[in-house]
């Protein structure tokens, strides 16, 4: 009986990447940079091109005709100087403390709620599907039901109640603090699904830990949930932030800015120098500084998160 014996299988073992050259340089450090040539060219001719444009034309005088005349700071002079400018700087800030505070609060709210129930994903849902519909949508429901005699009038009528005659949307700042809940109707749901993640990311093991010491309601919120969910709730409020400098489509749809300029905004401002009175160089210079706006909040709440984060 003859037995056979196996030789062993080479195994041949694959270069790894970057390979080396015979000098011993890295190659693939060399070819990497190359691949996103593409996408960093994209980005400059969609973002910074168009940036650069406006920033040059906000220092014009130019109707989107002809040739732009260069006029140094005269639209920055005309904008710091234009009294409506400061009502659409405090409605904009009014924005901002009202989408920081309602959606945020109601969000979290539904998300501690509503989180290991049973029934949790489907009582989370109806706050969740306006979030599906567009701002210009949510502008025309929520139009429709602060109008004079309008839904909000008639119900209140039907049942007595003060109010049934008020003009919602007549007078400011009344008028931008009801747009303020029509745009918490759309955004509280979809901080409720991020407040959850946040929630399903918390382990298991601290919690049981807190609640066997006797830890139950507010108390459990406030001391073990809340300090864990610090780095969900910082997305969620910049978010927030960013979202309520830029409001226009409600606003718009709802109001126009008015009665007057009385709901006026600066991303409003912007749009109706630019294309209502074709003043583009005075709407590129208030774009400019709505862009400013956005960027200086946005790193200086960073800025005090993180070092809030590093003190912890």
């Amino acid at each position: 009986m003859t037995s056979t014996v196996q030789s062993p299988v080479r195994r041949t073992s694959k270069p790894q990447w970057p390979v080396r050259n015979a000098q011993g340089a890295r190659t693939g450090s060399r070819v990497a940079p190359l691949f996103g040539l593409p996408a960093t060219g994209i980005v400059a001719l969609l973002l910074y091109l168009p940036f650069l444009w406006t920033t040059y034309i906000s220092f014009t005088e130019y109707n989107g005709l002809g040739s732009p005349i260069w006029v140094g700071l005269t639209n920055y002079k005309a904008m710091f100087s234009d009294p409506d400018l400061v009502g659409a700087l405090t409605n904009t800030l009014l924005w901002v403390v009202g989408m920081v505070t309602l959606p945020v609060v109601l969000g979290l709210l539904v998300a501690v709620l509503t989180y290991g129930h049973r029934w949790g994903t489907w009582l989370r849902l109806p706050f969740l599907l306006p979030y599906a519909i567009s701002g210009v949508a949510v502008g025309v429901i929520w139009g429709f039901v602060l109008q004079p005699d309008g839904a909000l009038g008639q119900a209140l009528g039907f049942f007595g109640l003060p109010g049934a005659s008020t003009g919602w949307l007549q007078a400011g700042p009344g008028n931008t603090l009801m747009m303020i809940v029509a745009v918490t109707w759309q955004a509280a749901g979809v901080n409720a699904l991020l407040f959850v993640v946040g929630l399903q990311s918390i382990p298991a093991e601290p919690l049981e830990a807190a609640r066997l010491d006797g830890a139950e309601g507010f108390r459990l919120f406030r001391y073990h949930l809340w300090p864990q969910l610090r780095p969900i709730t910082t997305v969620v409020i910049g978010l927030s932030i960013v979202g309520s400098l830029k409001t226009f489509d409600v606003v718009w749809v709802m109001t126009q800015g008015g009665p007057g300029t009385s709901s006026e905004t600066l991303a409003l401002s912007m749009y109706k120098e630019t294309f209502v009175l074709n003043d583009y160089g005075q709407g590129a210079a208030i774009a400019l500084f709505l862009s400013l706006v956005t960027f200086a909040a946005s790193v200086l709440y960073l800025r005090y998160q993180l070092a809030d984060g590093d003190t912890r």
